[in-house]
């Protein structure tokens, strides 16, 4: 009989698709975020990018020319870690805090566990909660308002969310905005915040294509959407319940969140249970952070939280085998 070797994920998948081509379909998945990102925020969405990119793929090479392993640049999970903080910081964000962020994601969220496939948190997102932890101010609610005087009026506006949790109501009497035009705003149109949020259909374009690619956790990704619609339905304030549910769903961070980083090869389970759970969870600890918290946006927490909880969910959903009996 064979000897098998256990080693961390990501795994090889059963069409022989390598790391570093996993990731790179993630790039490509992310293109479509990438250009309407550009699109509405121009130069300051490149700037972003080019900063977090570079600085994670340098960071990168230090941090293992240190540890005198060898450099794993090739697998292309530094310009994916790069991308993905990048696109969940604000236009404005002054470049050290994308480059902190960058180092901090790298450094102590992939690189001190072992590098890619060792780490229990998601890089970018550890990257994040730093720098807006110790950036409070400049990545404040105004970070994410861009005034260009060549864009709509849609985006020089505050987010959508930053409007509900300002207590400024889906109301036509109050703010002239019902909640279908904002559910048009969030998902067809384009509108503020982080600069992966500024369109839901490109998101969802890049999350299909992964998911088609099999290359998503479409376990995670549903249950996390589901879970949002779900209770932005059960805590509408009005009559307007599949609004409301769509409104949580479509604006914010819970789309790109739900395709791009809660499905994460490495922190997520890897049962396909563990995953169901897995995005139910991030999807209600969400709604919590968004409705009882200070926050008006709260998918980078319930990652997190939800990154620390893997290990239980794979001990706890492991499927019996074929033909178990209980002794």
């Amino acid at each position: 009989m064979g000897n098998f070797e256990v080693t961390s994920s990501p795994h090889l998948s059963r069409d022989h698709r390598s790391t570093s081509l996993m990731m790179f379909q993630v790039v490509l998945a992310l293109f479509p975020t990438i250009i309407m990102s550009v699109a509405v925020f121009h130069a300051y969405a490149v700037f972003q990018l080019a900063i977090c990119v570079l600085t994670c793929c340098a960071s990168e090479w230090i941090f293992e020319t240190f540890h005198k392993k060898y450099w794993t640049l090739s697998d292309n999970s530094a310009i994916v870690t790069g991308l993905i903080l990048g696109l969940s910081l604000p236009w404005n964000a002054p470049w050290y805090v994308a480059v902190t962020a960058s180092i901090v994601g790298i450094g102590i969220g992939k690189t001190a566990y072992g590098g890619l496939g060792y780490n229990i948190f998601n890089p970018a997102m550890v990257g994040r909660a730093f720098a807006m932890i110790s950036f409070a101010t400049v990545m404040g609610g105004a970070a994410y308002q861009y005034h260009g005087d060549e864009l709509s009026g849609i985006v020089t506006q505050a987010t959508p969310m930053t409007m509900y949790k300002s207590e400024i109501k889906v109301d036509v009497e109050t703010t002239g905005v019902t909640s279908l035009d904002l559910l048009k705003k969030g998902f067809v149109s384009v509108h503020n915040g982080s600069l992966g949020e500024a369109s839901g259909i490109a998101i969802l374009l890049g999350g299909i294509y992964l998911i088609c690619r099999k290359n998503g956790g479409w376990r995670t990704t549903l249950g996390m959407l589901a879970t949002v619609f779900i209770m932005g339905m059960l805590t509408s304030p009005n009559e307007n319940a599949l609004y409301f549910g769509l409104f949580y769903l479509t604006n914010g961070a819970v789309l790109f969140g739900a395709f791009f980083i809660a499905t994460d090869p490495v922190t997520n389970p890897i049962t396909p249970m563990g995953r169901w759970y897995f995005g139910i969870g991030v999807g209600f600890l969400t709604m919590i952070f968004r409705l009882f918290s200070g926050y008006p946006e709260g998918v980078m927490f319930a990652v997190l939280l939800m990154n620390a909880l893997t290990p239980l969910l794979n001990q706890v959903t492991i499927p019996k085998p074929f033909g178990y009996q209980k002794a």
